[in-house]
């Protein structure tokens, strides 16, 4: 049975490697189609900090032990401007396609949870709720119509979930906008408004009150009494 057990798990393994191995090779070609010069400096990051370390070992009468230890720290340098080119590759390749922001809101593995085009309108500008510690995000992206969504989306949160925090945040490159690449950042970012208890009483009622086409009531949804959200 432990033979069965190790042949498996050598499986995972290669089958992990493979995923690993997909995973750079997708990310060399975007970085070949959206960030061309990356590589001129990736070579030259790799060649000065090679040098750096010869010339200083050979400065010090050690240059063997200084290369040795230059290597891993240029291939380290070159790694580093890899990943840093590649994660703007990725977001200049989705930054003209419809939905980019909600792409971009679903990737946060950790703090919250999103709701991708929430409020659609016919011109294909749209909302997406993120749920959070800071409380409930509006994220909207599209024409300068998309504020009217967004005023739209608000009050019927307001309705249904009052006394929730409320953040209004429009992905562009504009005045008052967030940049595509940084929508992430911001979102970590901002103030933490909820414990996890209460955090998990928001998304329970989120969940209550459904989806996309909530109807907004005629009154205010009345609120539990053990309910902990706080205030504005």
């Amino acid at each position: 049975m432990a033979l069965f057990k190790r042949k498996a798990k050598s499986t995972e393994d290669s089958g992990e490697k493979r995923g690993q191995i997909k995973v750079l090779k997708d990310a060399f070609k975007l970085v070949r189609k959206h960030k061309p010069t990356a590589f001129l400096w990736m070579s030259l990051s790799f060649v000065v900090v090679l040098s750096a370390g010869i010339i200083v070992g050979t400065l010090l009468d050690h240059p063997i032990y200084f290369t040795m230890i230059a290597l891993p720290m240029a291939i380290l340098a070159t790694f580093f401007i890899f990943t840093r080119q590649a994660n703007t590759a990725a977001f200049l390749s989705i930054q003209d396609q419809v939905g980019a922001g909600a792409s971009v809101l679903m990737a946060i593995r950790k703090g919250f949870t999103t709701s991708a085009a929430v409020s659609v309108s016919r011109n294909q500008d749209m909302v997406h709720r993120s749920v959070g510690r800071a409380g409930i995000v509006l994220v909207g992206e599209g024409s300068p119509a998309v504020r009217s969504l967004l005023q739209d989306e608000r009050r019927k949160m307001e309705r249904f979930i009052p006394g929730v925090t409320l953040t209004e945040v429009i992905v562009g490159d504009g005045a008052g906008q967030v940049p595509l690449r940084k929508i992430q950042k911001h979102l970590k970012k901002l103030p933490k408004r909820l414990n996890k208890v209460q955090l998990r009483e928001l998304r329970n009622r989120l969940k209550a009150v459904g989806g996309i086409n909530m109807p907004i009531p005629k009154g205010p949804m009345q609120m539990n009494r053990n309910a902990r959200i706080p205030k504005r």
